[in-house]
């Protein structure tokens, strides 16, 4: 696809937040405009538009967003990957370790089958352990994991190195 808009001018930089020493990357600017929110979504779509997928995972809450326009692109399913406690049937869990603690997601223990074939989604690739927490709960279903794709990767925090050789796509890294 032709990139007529250049999306890290729809990024917008702000610091301290959500505390002292951090930049952070916020997407809502290319949300609330139209061609830069399509043109994300199909360039999300492209390298995976011939991957027979049958679902995306998109990752609790910015993971919805995208996710959710991309299996509508890519005529699939949406599956939901949420914070504890916040789908309302039985589900997998994976708990991972995080730089201050530890967290974990949940899936519906019947919303993927091991012939699935899924793409992760999520907004910013940035440690790892949330899309390699993501991954490990598709894993526990036998599912192919296609990938994972982000619309923003924060190289500098070596989240790559946590997903283990897993095709990720990102469209705008910093470093």
């Amino acid at each position: 696809m032709k990139r007529d808009l250049e999306l890290a001018d729809f990024i917008r930089d702000v610091p301290d937040f959500p505390k002292p020493g951090i930049l952070f990357k916020d997407i809502t600017p290319l949300l609330a405009n139209a061609r830069a929110f399509a043109q994300t979504i199909e360039l999300l779509a492209e390298p995976f538009a011939a991957s027979g997928l049958s679902h995306i995972a998109g990752i609790e809450s910015r993971g919805f967003i995208f996710g959710g326009a991309l299996a509508r692109r890519l005529d699939c399913g949406f599956v939901p990957i949420r914070k504890p406690k916040k789908l309302p049937w039985t589900t997998h869990r994976h708990e991972y370790e995080l730089e201050y603690g530890s967290d974990a997601l949940e899936v519906h223990d019947d919303a993927i089958k091991s012939t699935d074939r899924v793409l992760i989604v999520d907004d910013v690739l940035a440690t790892g352990g949330t899309a390699a927490a993501a991954r490990a709960l598709m894993d526990l279903f036998g599912a192919s994991v296609e990938g994972i794709a982000v619309v923003i990767e924060l190289e500098f925090l070596g989240g790559r190195n946590k997903l283990h050789g897993a095709n990720v796509h990102s469209l705008l890294r910093y470093s």
